[in-house]
């Protein structure tokens, strides 16, 4: 979605103290990138590698270098400066604007913002903000769940129960995030973050038979969450006899969401089985694969060790090496008071 500086003074004005004071005819221009420019060497006409595109920051040490190199030496490098289509500038600690600043802004269109913020937490605030807004999102058909800190997000047809699984978790302690429709957002670092498409539909989830509820006003507050970092993917599939599903997960499956690979399973569902129990099960399952415990695969190691063991080959009915190395300790009976 195109992000102009209008929106920027729309979304953050009060937050980041933003004031326009010059080329307010160029509030329409885009800001296409995330990054930050602090212009340097540009502002003295040495435009080799100069980032043009981003949201131009002026500190201390560029209003520094206007004063005593720039307009000293010539006006005629600012204002090749201000030719390129840069989306807007900022003057941080509140300084007061060169009048020259004033005027190429207005003469080229280009917004020129007053803040009275320093220069470090301005840019940290603002590359927060232009990363959540420019980056790449899709939305998904399903209910995004926190389950103890792990975003599980619960997919399948219509009407197979996605809703009234996640009303289950929710009953049993764990956070809505979204329900229905899902948008999920890539962040720098290969993050999927996951939160409802708008804030209309903020705490609200459709269940089939009872209608639109909100489960704030239900729950209350401990049992929403604004966003969450979607960790797991659960897709909920009608039983069928026919089919083969996973009974021993040797196999790790994933879905690509914006080119992240997030791990996947799939939950036969059929009466009878308690599905929020099984989508809780698997986060914790997870949790301990990120942390390299895969029991399935342990399980698989320890029989190819022993399928691999000489003593395994010896006679039987006789003592192995190993047996008399480490001998099994006697089962003792616990003692009964009659």
């Amino acid at each position: 979605m195109p992000l102009t500086v209008q929106d920027l003074l729309k979304d953050r004005c009060q937050d980041l103290q933003f004031e326009l004071i010059a080329g307010s005819k160029g509030q329409t221009r885009l800001i296409s990138v995330s990054e930050i420019n602090r212009p340097g060497l540009a502002l003295g006409g040495f435009f080799d590698n100069f980032r043009w595109e981003r949201v131009q920051v002026i500190g201390r040490g560029e209003q520094a270098y206007i004063n005593q190199v720039t307009l000293k030496k010539s006006k005629e490098s600012l204002r090749e400066f201000f030719k390129f289509g840069i989306p807007c500038m900022v003057l941080t600690h509140h300084a007061e604007p060169q009048p020259e600043l004033v005027q190429y802004a207005e003469e080229f269109q280009v917004p020129l913002l007053l803040t009275s913020l320093a220069t470090a937490p301005l840019i940290a605030e603002l590359s927060s903000y232009l990363e959540e807004k420019l980056s790449p999102a899709i939305t998904v058909h399903g209910v995004l769940v926190d389950i103890y800190g792990l975003g599980v997000l619960i997919t399948g047809d219509s009407g197979i129960g996605k809703s009234e699984c996640a009303l289950e978790l929710v009953k049993r302690g764990h956070l809505l995030v979204a329900d229905d429709v899902v948008r999920v957002q890539y962040l720098p670092g290969g993050v999927l973050n996951g939160k409802p498409v708008n804030e209309m539909v903020r705490h609200l989830m459709e269940v089939r038979g009872l209608g639109i509820i909100n489960v704030k006003e239900l729950f209350g507050v401990s049992a929403i969450l604004d966003s969450s970092r979607i960790g797991l993917t659960v897709h909920l599939e009608l039983w069928d006899n026919s089919k083969e599903f996973d009974r021993m997960g040797m196999e790790d499956h994933f879905v690509e969401m914006i080119g992240v690979r997030v791990p996947r399973i799939t939950l036969p569902v059929r009466p009878g089985r308690n599905l929020a129990i099984l989508i809780e099960v698997a986060a914790l399952y997870e949790r301990l694969k990120e942390r390299g415990i895969n029991t399935a695969q342990q399980i698989e190691a320890s029989l190819l060790s022993k399928m691999g063991d000489p003593a395994l080959e010896s006679k039987p009915g006789r003592e192995t090496r190993s047996s008399k190395a480490n001998p099994s300790p006697p089962i003792r009976t616990p003692y009964r008071r009659r």
